[in-house]
């Protein structure tokens, strides 16, 4: 498995395996079939209600002698409910728990804005008109520290960021002692952000793409909970250029589309259920597309239009000042659907 260099100075697999929406005996054999094909990262977070799957077999294959902790790369987020400074510590003990583990080797600030959130539960508080109960007076500032202090108290071996804009990136790296080594965000070929991710690399920031095959699995699963329209739901695998590359390096759309990201330095989190796939999935590393292929795919990009994860299914986000997305709620003077 390839890998790239965090500024930590931690080898980061450049393909792991995403495992948001998904049921317990589902994860554990993606998990096991993820292991079995050689990979050694895998992304979750205190919000997926993935983590005790993943760490059952972990462990597992830990006491079997199959596998070393140290040869595993785990990254897990801070949950928006617990973005404050003083549930830093408190919520990563309960992932490290989840996850039968002493450190994990990334712990990501999740989410830029805070909510209220349920004492037992840890599930967002609403209120009485179904908006979402903001908590507009947390410091980020604050909470980074403490990601810092996990650090220097060897719970977490690097720290990073997940769906922050420029300026709130810019922001931590101008007051931290340790450097945000990661910044996850939504990327695919729809999605493409070159002006984020060119700062992030002048700031030595390594971006990793999660939904880098435009989430395909999630098109039932938001039209169920949040009323999207099937058919605005974007088919990136479907696209006639990825099936023609496909065609022309003899690879699935699927692998196009992947190549065509960790070609640029960024790692991947493509999640699958399907054994073949998860195959698929890690097996993009002898071709490269030429030039002019990597133009083509950087052609598709649809800027703030093809976003799928704005957030604004918690209703009432939008008026919390930490919410990234600004942009995404008029582009060209046209107001974007909402979830």
């Amino acid at each position: 498995m390839k890998t790239i260099k965090l500024n930590s100075g931690q080898e980061m697999p450049l393909v792991g395996l995403g495992t948001w929406r998904a049921q317990a005996d589902e994860i554990e054999r993606a998990v096991n079939t993820a292991l079995q094909e050689g990979y050694r990262h895998i992304d979750t977070a205190f919000n997926y209600n993935t983590e005790e799957p993943i760490g059952r077999v972990i462990q597992k294959w830990i006491e079997e002698g199959r596998l070393k902790r140290e040869e595993l790369f785990i990254t897990t987020k801070l949950p928006n409910v617990g973005n404050r400074p003083r549930d830093v510590e408190r919520y990563l003990r309960m992932s490290l728990d989840r996850l039968q583990t002493s450190y994990v080797d990334l712990y990501l600030v999740h989410m830029p804005f805070s909510l209220m959130g349920h004492p037992d539960t840890h599930a967002p508080l609403t209120n009485e008109d179904g908006t979402i109960q903001l908590d507009v007076h947390n410091d980020i500032i604050g909470t980074w520290s403490k990601m810092e202090t996990q650090v220097e108290e060897g719970r977490v071996r690097s720290i990073g960021l997940s769906n922050f804009n420029i300026a709130q990136i810019e922001k931590i790296c101008l007051s931290c002692k340790i450097k945000p080594a990661v910044l996850q965000i939504e990327h695919h070929a729809y999605l493409q952000q070159p002006e984020l991710i060119d700062r992030c690399k002048q700031l030595g920031v390594t971006v990793t793409a999660y939904s880098p095959l435009g989430s395909p699995g999630a098109n039932q699963h938001f039209s169920t909970k949040y009323n999207y329209k099937l058919e605005e739901f974007p088919d990136i695998l479907g696209h006639p250029i990825a099936k023609k590359l496909s065609e022309k390096y003899a690879k699935t759309p699927g692998q196009i589309l992947l190549r065509h990201i960790v070609q640029k330095g960024i790692v991947v989190i493509p999640k699958s259920l399907n054994p073949k796939r998860i195959k698929d999935n890690i097996d993009i590393f002898n071709f490269e597309l030429i030039e002019d292929d990597m133009q083509l795919m950087n052609k598709l990009d649809k800027g703030e239009k093809g976003r799928i994860f704005d957030f604004l299914f918690f209703k009432g986000v939008e008026k919390h000042p930490d919410y990234p997305f600004r942009q995404r709620l008029t582009v060209d003077g046209e107001k974007l659907f909402q979830l």
